[in-house]
């Protein structure tokens, strides 16, 4: 990473700048008039820094996403309760749109402008498209209805106040972005040395767009079933290069101490103590002995300070914390509540030396997760390339091996040995059985996205696995409510409020095609 972050970081800073005063996707800003030179001439800036700059995936996940998938449990309020409580907390939930527009679609948007005819670039040209299709698959699956074919327009097509598209027109564009960006690469073109996952590795990157649609293609499996099957057969045919299927493979962030991971920024700031395991995690994997639990979950003697005291990770002495609970409430509706050491239950944390480093690597799409979805797309008939059971053992292992993930010093090898993974796979609830397949590969997706919050939220809204129990917090959201009818779940994240005010008429005609802007709202994909 040091090749990376140090000779480009500089210019990310001046470039970002640059970007957000003449790329805005939103109506506030004013003087749009005086914009009338391009500041990102293809002359004067390299458009290889900007892919930089996307590929940068990371920010907070955890006040949602996390807890709606209980990965993560927070018993406080106030300012930091959103998923733990199924509350509407607009300081925190407009976190993905904010990052995503002001980065990722300013920058790839801005590629793309600059390169569509400029066929002597055409790799990094293709690349700014597969890093496009990448967030706005995020975006979409967040929040639904959102600014995309308008979208980072304001200079090159005078357009701030970018419309919204439909969320099914927009996965229909992926789909096609996603397959003609990947075609388009060629080894005997351009060399993109300079960017962050694979050093210009033409082979590599036509793997990460392949996965890329394989995951589109794959969250049509509740709405369509035979589009569901056409998309993951293209992108599953090796003519095209195939899809990811090692660790060597995978989309990774290599953060260090300098450049730390966004992601797990709640296991070091001022709020470090309250942020504890999800018990239907922790249960979970100490039902099946799976020997990742210790380096994703501690018991710490004094989690108010950053070394925590002293830590233990033995499997039996975990605990998970439990939902629909508050600070107070806790202590009497919890019968295995552990007591406090101050202001902090000694519930579970994140284990901060192992998956909770500051500088520990961010996995964003990966061969763990493509091969259970080439699992399921085997167990349901779209491919018939192997066996459900090959891909299903392949994905576990792949992510009990990830680089970095598991160990205590950055960018090591797992230390989790092949006989504890084939101690794992030979477990009862864990040995692949067909009957249970879909399940049992669904429940293993839902453990490889720790840390990747989002996809972990998407893929449990389409499988409906792993089966939780929803929260019941008393007070929350009415359009949660068991009781109203609802299942107890959040199925999208509100629009910000600056939208509501800078781009209002858009937002508003958004909500109007949606039904709503509230936490029932089911996207296309997402249907009963």
């Amino acid at each position: 990473m040091k090749n990376i972050f140090s000779g480009i970081m500089k210019t990310k800073y001046a470039l970002a700048t640059l970007l957000i005063l003449f790329f805005s996707v939103s109506s506030c800003d004013k003087g749009f008039e005086e914009l009338n030179i391009n500041p990102i001439s293809p002359a004067s800036l390299d458009p290889v820094y900007m892919l930089v700059n996307a590929q940068q995936f990371g920010t907070d996940s955890w006040h949602y996403e996390a807890e709606i998938v209980q990965h993560l449990q927070l018993l406080i309020g106030g300012q930091e309760e959103g998923g733990n409580r199924n509350t509407v907390t607009y300081g925190v939930m407009g976190g993905r749109w904010d990052a995503n527009y002001n980065n990722q679609v300013k920058n790839t948007v801005a590629i793309i402008e600059i390169l569509k005819d400029v066929p002597e670039r055409s790799n990094v040209y293709n690349m700014a498209r597969i890093i496009k299709a990448l967030t706005f698959q995020w975006i979409v699956d967040t929040y639904g209805d959102a600014p995309y074919f308008e979208a980072g327009k304001a200079y090159f097509e005078n357009i701030p106040n970018p419309k919204y598209d439909n969320a099914e027109l927009i996965y229909d564009d992926l789909v096609k972005e996603l397959t003609e960006a990947t075609d388009a690469l060629d080894a005997a073109k351009d060399k993109v040395t300079g960017e962050m996952y694979f050093k210009g590795d033409i082979a590599q990157w036509k793997k990460l767009g392949n996965s890329a649609l394989l995951r589109v293609g794959m969250r049509y499996t509740k709405y369509d079933l035979n589009k569901a099957k056409t998309i993951v057969q293209k992108a599953t045919d090796p003519a095209r290069g195939g899809v990811m299927a090692v660790n060597a493979d995978n989309m990774v962030i290599k953060y260090n101490a300098t450049q730390t991971n966004p992601a797990n920024g709640f296991c070091s700031n001022s709020t470090m103590y309250n942020w504890h395991i999800g018990k239907p995690l922790a249960d979970f994997m100490m039902t099946n002995l799976d020997p990742r639990l210790q380096y994703f979950s501690v018991r710490y003697s004094n989690p108010n300070i950053a070394s925590g005291g002293t830590s233990d990770t033995i499997m039996a002495h975990q605990l998970g914390c439990p939902y629909g609970f508050d600070d107070a409430s806790v202590a009497t509706g919890d019968p295995n509540w552990p007591g406090k050491n101050g202001g902090a239950h000694l519930y579970s944390l994140v284990n901060r030396s192992t998956a909770g480093r500051v500088d520990a690597w961010l996995y964003y799409l990966t061969a763990a997760q493509t091969n259970l979805l080439m699992a399921e797309a085997r167990e349901r008939g779209f491919i018939t390339t192997s066996t459900a059971q090959a891909y299903y053992e392949a994905g576990i292992r792949q992510h009990m091996l990830q680089a970095d993930s598991w160990s205590y010093t950055r960018g090591t090898a797992s230390p989790i040995s092949n006989s504890k993974i084939a101690n794992y796979l030979a477990r009862p609830n864990i040995a692949y059985n067909s009957a249970t397949g879909i399940k049992q590969i669904n429940e293993q997706y839902w453990i490889a996205c720790f840390l990747n919050w989002g996809e972990a939220w998407a893929n449990r809204r389409r499988s409906g696995y792993p089966q939780l129990t929803p929260i019941g917090f008393p007070g929350e959201d009415q359009y949660v409510m068991v009781s109203r009818g609802y299942d107890g779940f959040i199925h999208r994240l509100l629009y910000t409020l600056r939208e509501l005010s800078c781009n209002q008429a858009n937002a508003e005609a958004a909500v109007a095609r949606m039904g709503g802007d509230n936490f029932s709202i089911r996207l296309f994909w997402d249907k009963k």
